[in-house]
């Protein structure tokens, strides 16, 4: 005999919110199961995130009903949806920084004899609950929750979960691994799993497909606020599901045009050596987006902070348009021409607590100073020219940075480069941790940039992208290069051939 069907613990059905006229939810009808996974996709502003507050009380829905195990239900506050079993562990959850984690984690639940609370007790069991449900050594139970980071934090909210002394009967993760180390994912699934195998009815809310069907039995996908469609995770694929989200498919992505043009050499470097890559030789020439492939240690990223002088080279030569090109630190490398995008956008190159003005901006002070005061009028005229011309999806330009998607986050960082109108462009990962759609709109505009003229060197360990988008390839391995192939000679095989240490052959 088959196994039973998945019980629905909680069904919405007909939902609908608005805010200020804007439809964020449109009649969505959804059922979430106990012993389940369900993903939940879209992309940003499909209404995710919307739907995860109504199921966590903090918005109330104007039209449709919420019923636990059949049974009519209204939150009028987060409370009352804890109350009932449903949690909701937000991307960047509240913690009170100047109580230990110990405090934070049983915050309103903490042991007490008569009427001061039994620290000792609330140590153990902060340990206790660590060790139980795979986090042993991520955090110090006394330790001020103002000093951890956003992975701590993140660890913190699942354990004032799974500690609650109402048992959850729903548990929503979102985006729950943006800050987490791959050690600490591997636990997250773990702990996942066994809440699955519990009964619990487990959403989860990620763009990263590989997590989606590693975990999930069924995926919900959004889009403008309505429910698109559910399908079951082992009958769908990568494909189906971006054609879901933003009516195309995977590989229409990725398009580069067509133009014919070879351009000048633009960077050429000969034999650079730096402590981290040993004799690299290359170009790349204006109009021209060359990929730098490899897996993670090969030094793509360590020459990126070579060529914008952020680290010094032991030996070699590199020309920036035909210049001899020795920056001795970031700012020289930027007055030669050349912007960098780096990996970690949030830490080395947003100001997150910035608006978004002042981070586009900052590239071109001295453009638009007139004796060192800044003329606002003009500063803002071109920060709205390149929030209009990258789509950054945002209230305002005063909005601060912290506050925008990942994806709006990294166009930010483009809009900075566009204004300063560099002769080369060095993009390290520049869609890692971006939604698909934000992923097609910085394609748009790197193909839009090579189109006029500007020389790219884009890093990423994403092959599909790397293959869309490059004129040419070039592999490390090892802190050296490893092979350069031609766009249209490139394969996924060929690159991992060359990028995998030992590997002789892959067949085609």
């Amino acid at each position: 005999m088959s196994a039973p069907a998945p019980v629905p613990v909680l069904t919405v059905e007909g939902i609908g919110k608005r805010f200020s006229g804007v439809t964020a939810l449109d009649q969505v009808t959804l059922d979430f199961r106990s012993g389940e996974v369900l993903a939940l996709m879209g992309e940003n502003g499909a209404g995710k995130s919307t739907l995860l507050r109504v199921l966590s009380g903090d918005h109330a829905p104007d039209d449709g009903t919420l019923a636990i195990d059949g049974e009519p239900v209204t939150f009028d506050s987060p409370r009352a949806a804890m109350a009932a079993g449903i949690r909701v562990i937000y991307q960047e959850p509240e913690i009170i920084p100047h109580v230990s984690v110990a405090e934070n984690v049983f915050v309103g639940e903490l042991p007490a004899r008569g009427r001061v609370f039994n620290r000792r007790a609330l140590i153990t069991a902060t340990r206790a609950a660590l060790k139980e449900y795979g986090f042993e050594g991520v955090l110090n139970p006394t330790t001020l929750g103002g000093k951890l980071s956003p992975a701590q934090r993140q660890v913190v909210e699942i354990l004032r979960v799974l500690t609650a002394k109402t048992p959850p009967k729903v548990i929503a993760f979102d985006e729950p691994t943006s800050s987490l180390s791959e050690h600490e994912v591997e636990a997250l699934f773990r702990l996942i799993r066994r809440l699955r195998e519990s009964g619990v009815s487990v959403v989860y809310v990620s763009h990263r497909m590989n997590e989606i069907f590693q975990l999930a039995d069924r995926i919900a996908v959004l889009r403008d606020g309505k429910l698109v469609g559910v399908q079951n995770a082992a009958d769908t694929d990568d494909n189906e599901l971006v054609r879901m989200m933003i009516g195309r498919d995977l590989s229409q992505l990725v398009r580069r045009t067509e133009t014919g043009a070879e351009g000048d050499v633009m960077l050429r470097l000969d034999n650079v050596t730096t402590d981290d890559v040993t004799d690299i030789s290359f170009e790349v020439r204006s109009g021209e987006v060359v990929c730098l492939a490899g897996l993670v240690g090969a030094g793509r990223s360590e020459l990126a902070r070579a060529i914008s002088g952020d680290v010094p080279l032991r030996s070699g030569v590199m020309e920036l348009d035909g210049k001899p090109l020795k920056p001795r630190n970031p700012g020289d490398a930027v007055r030669a021409g050349i912007g960098l995008a780096p990996e970690e956008r949030k830490t080395d190159a947003l100001l997150m607590q910035r608006s978004v003005r002042d981070n586009v901006s900052i590239a071109v002070l001295d453009r638009i100073s007139k004796f060192r005061v800044v003329r606002r009028s003009k500063e803002r005229a071109l920060v709205e020219e390149y929030i209009r011309e990258l789509r950054v999806r945002t209230p305002s330009m005063e909005q601060e940075v912290r506050k925008l998607s990942g994806g709006n986050q990294q166009k930010t960082v483009l809009a900075r480069w566009l204004a300063r109108r560099p002769k080369l462009l060095i993009l390290d990962e520049p869609t890692r941790g971006v939604d698909v759609g934000a992923k097609a709109e910085i394609y748009r505009i790197i193909d839009g940039l090579a189109a006029e003229g500007m020389a790219l060197l884009v890093i990423s360990s994403d092959l599909p992208e790397v293959l869309g988008l490059a004129d040419r390839i070039v592999v490390m391995r090892g802190g050296r290069v490893a092979g350069e192939l031609l766009r249209e000679d490139a394969t996924e095989e060929r690159v991992l051939t060359l990028a995998i240490p030992e590997v002789t052959e892959v067949a085609s």
